[in-house]
Formats: structure tokens, sequence, C-alpha cells
């Protein structure tokens, strides 16, 4: 048990570091201070201890991070998902998942560096659960499904936008979740792909309304708000992993 502590929270140390990283240079480059960027010292870096530089506390997220890991970690462990998808399959797909969802919700968006090492893993996590055929044809359909609706979205946005007489550089769906779609697709293969992508449509949409209703009710509503839609693409895949 307290081995897979600890590759959690050596997993949630990639994790900030990608998160620290990729969204500046766009590649596996020397983690630095997010305030001064200065070099963080490696091992005050894996233990959270402030830049010896100028003294900044590592970010909350950091913090939230190498706590979930490694309980997320250890109950992949304790509750396995199903025989045909091995342990550290799921583990690196905690993994991709994470850094995904911690980028995007930081940042809003979705690196095609991480989409395209996406990909490889999700066609070798494809073609384990379920042979080639159907991965690609997944990874085909889940990109295109989600490629149209990102077309009718900015369709959508730039007709409601002219009718108000407003305005707009809001987008309904950003291209990033478009590619993760694609990745998802891989993994999840043909038929699954298309259950997922209802399940996270039906999620976004309930959530959305959700949201909407907390903001009138406190008077923020703004025209064309919108969530970040990839965690729902996310939650969808987790669940169809897990369970399937």
């Amino acid at each position: 048990m307290v081995a897979v502590l600890f590759l959690g929270y050596g997993m949630g140390v990639v994790v900030n570091y990608l998160a620290d990283v990729l969204p500046q240079t766009r590649r596996l480059s020397p983690a630095l201070c997010l305030r001064c960027q200065h070099p963080y010292p490696l091992m005050r870096y894996i233990l959270l201890r402030p830049c010896t530089t100028c003294g900044a506390e590592r970010p909350q997220r950091a913090r939230v991070v190498q706590v979930v890991l490694p309980l997320l970690t250890l109950a992949l462990w304790i509750w396995p998902p199903p025989d045909r998808l091995p342990l550290y399959m799921a583990w690196g797909l905690l993994l991709y998942f994470s850094a995904v969802l911690v980028m995007d919700w930081e940042y809003r968006v979705v690196l095609y560096e991480v989409s395209g090492a996406g990909a490889l893993l999700g066609a070798i996590v494809g073609i384990w659960l379920n042979g080639w055929q159907a991965t690609l044809l997944g990874g085909g359909l889940g990109f295109g499904i989600m490629l149209a609706l990102y077309y009718l979205g900015e369709i959508f946005v730039r007709w409601a936008a002219r009718r108000r007489g407003l305005e707009s550089d809001e987008v309904a769906l950003g291209f990033g979740d478009v590619t993760l779609s694609g990745v998802l697709g891989l993994m999840l293969g043909w038929p699954r792909i298309g259950i997922g992508l209802l399940f996270a449509i039906l999620l976004g949409g309930l959530v959305s309304a959700l949201y909407l209703v907390w903001l009138l009710m406190r008077r923020r509503y703004q025209p064309f708000a919108a969530l970040p839609y990839t965690p729902f693409l996310l939650v969808a895949a987790a669940v169809l992993m897990y369970l399937a």
C-alpha cells in the first residue's frame, strides 16, 4: 500500500510538472518558478517547498494534485477495473486524464502536444481492449462527430450574436475538445465512443443548466457564458473504461 501511495505521489509530481511547463513552453523544459521564472531545485519542487529565489509558494493546485492522485491511485489498486483493463493501463489513463483536466481547468486549453501523446496511448489501450478495427473507427468517429458539433456551435454563436447586435469571440466548443474526442474514441472504440459522447453531452447540459440557474439567482448572468467541456468528456470516458 505504501508503494502504491508513493507511485501516486510520483504521478502527481508528473502532472504538476506538465501543467507548469507545457502551457508555457510547449516542450519538456526545466521546471521554473511561476513568479520569478528561476529554476526550481528538484527536491524542493517535489516536496512543494517555496522558491529559493523569490520565496513564492507553489500554487494551491499543486497541493491538491499531490493529495488527490495518491488517493485515486490507491482506490484503483483496492477496487481495480474490469479484468480486461490491466491495472498498469488504468494508472496510465489516470495520469493522462489528470494532466489534461488540470491544464484545461487552469488554462482552458487542450494542447495538441498532449493530444498527440494521448493518441499514442489511446491506440495502445484501444487495440488491447477492442482490436484495431474498432479502435480506428472509434477514433475517426469521435473526432468527426465532435468536429461537426464544433462547426455547428460556431454557426450558432455567430447567429445568436448578430441577432442580439453583440460582438462575441466566444466559442461553443473548443477545437481541443475535438482532438480529445478523437483520442477518447481510440481508447473506447466503436460503439462505446458513441455512448461516451452522448453521456458527456447530457452531463454537460445538466451541469450547464444548473450553472445558468446559479448565475441567474446571483444576478450575474452573461450572454454566451460557457463551461469548459473537457471535464465532461473525461468523466464519461473514465466511467465507461472503469465499468465496462
